[in-house]
């Protein structure tokens, strides 16, 4: 639900999942709310900020329970990005690193790996990021040139990346890296770095965006950074792109998810300054009178993704009810019971999701906090 829609609830959300948007949404107002103004300034959120989070259960939502994750399905994780948005974030870098990255660990890392990895990113205590953008190649993923060549245990690693969310703060970092440059998109291989003390790792310049100016966005060079083999994801050279284009895929939902709420956000805060200047003002402009269409569009875009696909039905089957607790759970972290989820029917037609421009007033105080290219 929200301002906008009062008396709206998707058909796919649970009310194990009203339950998270009411913590999720708490949370925010009184954790992330009041810091985006210093974080914009900053051009980061406070480190501890993640670790708060994954205190909060906030974080890899969808990831199964066995490596620390909250054991759900997409919509968890969608409910979070919604939140963010009405708590009008401009820098928290969910979406890269639970949404997106934590898939990439969770579908080619091995057993071991994610066991090692996975319950640091559900706590905050690790960070992840991915580096596909290169200067000069833009979003032409067949065309990078950062390379990956092995030399017994390790691969050397060089090449520059630009446009990396969470690039400031990121301990795991997923790199695109050409491991046959012959081979054109078959010779491209995925590499997990792990950066800590990591020889041969350099942090650039922050970026100046138009947005999202808490948001740690920044080039990153490698120069001879060795990485060790066993952290070639999937185990084969030459699978990067495939697993790549498989996992895109999650990228596109979470940033129509993103867009949406965003706009949701922007037409309430409008309506809200439109009522406050009328109070104030013998304007005849009133709050009824002010983008007419807003209203309609966002509604239209919240139903073309409930859709559910042909095959499935919309709700989710709950074996048995969540808790988020505000605080106080296991671990730090808030527990939950596994969801017999059928994600395909909560999201099958997000991606596609072509909502009309909502541009009333202040809209740029919000952004969506998933990236606008990785």
């Amino acid at each position: 639900m929200s301002e906008l829609f009062p008396d709206y609830r998707s058909p796919w959300e649970s009310d194990d999942q009203a339950m998270l948007r009411k913590h999720a949404a708490d949370f925010f107002r009184k954790e992330l709310t009041p810091n985006v103004a210093r974080w914009a300034a900053n051009h980061e959120v406070d480190r501890d900020f993640w670790n708060k989070a994954g205190a909060a259960g906030l974080l890899c939502l969808d990831i199964p329970e066995t490596y620390g994750g909250g054991g759900g399905d997409f919509g968890h994780e969608a409910i979070v990005q919604q939140e963010l948005a009405k708590a009008q974030d401009g820098g928290f870098g969910f979406a890269v690193h639970s949404t997106i990255v934590a898939h990439y660990l969770n579908t080619y890392a091995t057993d071991e790996q994610k066991k090692r990895w996975l319950p640091k990113c559900a706590s905050g205590e690790s960070v992840l990021a991915i580096a596909m953008t290169e200067p000069g190649t833009g979003s032409d993923l067949q065309g990078v040139r950062t390379t990956a060549v092995r030399e017994g245990d390790h691969y050397v690693v060089n090449g520059s990346k630009t446009f990396i969310s969470n690039a400031s703060h990121c301990d795991l970092l997923v790199i695109v890296a050409k491991t046959d440059p012959t081979q054109g998109a078959k010779g491209i291989s995925l590499l997990v770095a792990e950066t800590d003390g990591l020889e041969g790792f350099g942090r650039g310049r922050v970026l100046e965006k138009i947005g999202q100016h808490g948001q740690d966005t920044r080039e990153l060079a490698f120069t001879d950074m060795r990485v060790p083999v066993e952290n070639l994801l999937g185990g084969v050279e030459g699978q990067g792109f495939y697993q790549l284009m498989n996992q895109l895929q999650r990228e596109r939902l979470i940033l129509g998810v993103g867009g949406i709420a965003v706009a949701e956000a922007a037409v309430t805060e409008a309506i809200s300054y439109a009522k406050h200047s009328a109070s104030r003002s013998s304007s005849s402009r009133t709050p009824s009178s002010f983008s007419p269409n807003a209203r309609p569009r966002c509604s239209r875009a919240r139903r073309s993704w409930t859709t559910a696909s042909p095959s499935r039905s919309p709700e989710p089957s709950i074996r048995r009810p969540r808790r988020w607790p505000n605080s106080g759970a296991p671990n730090g972290r808030a527990r939950s019971s596994t969801v017999a989820c059928r994600s395909s029917a909560a999201t099958a037609t997000w991606w596609s999701t072509r909502s009309p421009a909502c541009t009333p007033m202040r809209a740029c105080s919000v952004s969506t906090g998933a990236p606008a290219r990785s």
